[in-house]
This record gives C-alpha cells, sequence and structure tokens, in this order.
C-alpha cells in the first residue's frame, strides 16, 4: 500500500440506516439528505453519525430504518449561531451510500475511497 495522500479527509462507515432520511431544500436550489448511521461496536453500545448527502439521487429516499448501508465521504465539523450561542455539529458528508445487498456497487464505492486515498 502507498502513503495516502497528504491532507486528504476520508471515511467509511458500514451500518443500519437509524433514523430514515430526510431531504432538505437548500437556499441556493439544491437538497441535502440528512440520515443517521448506526454502528454497532463488539462488546460496547452502537454508536450513531450523522450523515448528509448533498443532491443525493432519488432511490436515497426509499431507504428505511434498519437497512445495511456502506457509507463513503469525509468528516466536517460545521459552525452555526443558534439561541445566542455558537453551536457546532460534526458529521459525515456522503460521497456515496450504497445497500450492501448490492455487492459489487459498495465493492466499487470502497474502491474509489481507496484510489482517493493513494492506496495499490
Amino acid at each position: 500500500m502507498s502513503t495516502p495522500v497528504p491532507g486528504t479527509n476520508a471515511c467509511l462507515i458500514v451500518g443500519s440506516v437509524a433514523r430514515g432520511p430526510e431531504l432538505r431544500a437548500l437556499p441556493g436550489g439544491s437538497s441535502a439528505l440528512q440520515l443517521d448511521i448506526r454502528v454497532e461496536r463488539p462488546g460496547g453500545p452502537p454508536e450513531s453519525a450523522p450523515v448528509t448527502w448533498l443532491d443525493p439521487p432519488p432511490v436515497a429516499l426509499r431507504w428505511v430504518e434498519g437497512e445495511a448501508v456502506l457509507v463513503t465521504g469525509r468528516v466536517r465539523r460545521r459552525f452555526f449561531p443558534s439561541g445566542g450561542a455558537t453551536q457546532s455539529r460534526t458529521e459525515v458528508v456522503a460521497e456515496s451510500i450504497v445497500p450492501l445487498c448490492q455487492r459489487a456497487r459498495a465493492a466499487r464505492a470502497v474502491d474509489a475511497l481507496r484510489a482517493r486515498l493513494g492506496a495499490a
């Protein structure tokens, strides 16, 4: 395996949809799909990761709670005013979300992430 590209922010999550997708319209005319992915941990409680996917395909709205998915993307922390104070949220910005039952598509998503990392 080669050395990862400096400054690369990449993540891979394998889990299940913990909260059904919500589509929000953004001011610029694009949309953002938001959902939570639940990740089981051996010997520990499950964890939840908030995921945002910008301009997702329409099929993404069909996912249901409990569906197993693979997410590739990057981690982002954003800041916003709320109630007179500055709040923050750490989330995954998805590049792709693929149902695990679609093994070929999931493998392609992992390969694309590996290529972005400079892996052999």
